[in-house]
């Protein structure tokens, strides 16, 4: 599976990164900020993209938009990253239409099961 980690965290990407290679043996892919993430996901076209919520200058759901409008990656699974835990937010995002939201931080050890197990259920709802 191929992952693309959306970030402006190189904290949480390296730690993100580490987990589902090393863990999940997945192909890793990141990007520092929703543009970068946007050209990539175009280019390397990912099996599931983990997209964070705030980033500067192109927030988390200004990149979903623009991955949502493009071909290659209109139908690619998008779990989104937030710091946010509040219920009315996972709501709202999850109302974007995404697989799923994962809160950070995340558990390095369960993170490629839980990639996983919310791109299948997207895929298998």
């Amino acid at each position: 599976m191929k992952v693309l980690i959306i970030d402006d965290d190189a904290d949480i990407r390296s730690i993100a990164r580490l987990s589902l290679s090393r863990l999940g043996g997945m192909d890793v892919i990141e990007a520092a900020s929703g543009a970068e993430g946007v050209r990539k996901a175009q280019d390397e076209k990912p099996d599931v993209i983990l997209l964070d919520i705030m980033m500067p200058a192109m927030d988390g759901s200004e990149t979903l938009a623009a991955l949502r409008s493009q071909p290659a990656t209109a139908t690619t699974p998008v779990i989104l990253l937030t710091a946010k835990a509040r219920w009315a937010e996972v709501e709202r995002m999850t109302a974007l239409g995404v697989a799923g939201v994962l809160i950070k931080p995340f558990d390095p050890r369960t993170l490629p099961g839980d990639v996983r197990a919310l791109v299948e259920s997207q895929l298998n709802p």
